[in-house]
């Protein structure tokens, strides 16, 4: 795995696990040797994450689109991209990366997660899709896709597609080992 694309909050949050747990993943990326590709801000987890793996010696590729380049842009990176649109950001992170890790964040964070969790499922991709549980902040969200299991709207199969670990460390750990599932996304064609 050469590159990590890291959503997360333009925001700190409330708790300070949050931060300490970012600062902990830009370490052990850059440890690793794996590049980081994130959102290109200097703010909040997404700051974070990348400060701590370019202080750490790692590459650090920021995608960040042209409309708030100019307030919050990291001009510090390995690389900065600015694009005209989100779209084409989160086409960009995607191309760059080869797995995909949530930390805390808000509606963006869980719409660019879910959206690569979607390629996933129709097919489009076999990159692992993870989440890093701190503190507990997804377990509502993880128990809605359990929830959308049992009303047949998510194949178990897909729904394990979301790797889960409360810490940097394991979630890596199940990247290295991830396979993605061969199935038709499709439970019922009545």
């Amino acid at each position: 795995m050469k590159r990590i694309c890291i959503n997360c909050g333009s925001n700190s949050g409330a708790r300070s696990e949050y931060m300490e747990t970012a600062i902990k993943l830009g370490q052990l990326i850059s440890n690793k040797g794996i590049e980081l590709v994130y959102g290109g801000a200097e703010v909040g987890l997404m700051g974070a994450v990348a400060s701590a793996a370019m202080k750490n010696g790692g590459k650090v590729i920021g995608v960040i689109p042209e409309s708030f380049a100019d307030k919050v842009a990291d001009n510090n990176l390995s690389e900065l991209h600015i694009v005209p649109t989100m779209h084409e950001r989160k086409k960009m992170m995607f191309d760059l990366s080869d797995g995909f890790i949530a930390l805390p964040g808000g509606m963006g964070t869980i719409e660019e997660i879910f959206e690569i969790l979607t390629w996933a499922q129709l097919g489009l991709h076999q990159k692992p899709c993870g989440i890093i549980n701190i503190c507990g902040y997804f377990d509502k969200l993880l128990e809605f896709l359990d929830y959308s299991v049992d009303q047949l709207f998510i194949k178990r199969q897909h729904r394990e597609m979301v790797l889960v670990s409360n810490e940097p460390g394991g979630l890596l750990g199940q990247f290295e080992k991830y396979k993605a599932p061969v199935l038709e996304k499709w439970i019922d064609r009545k």
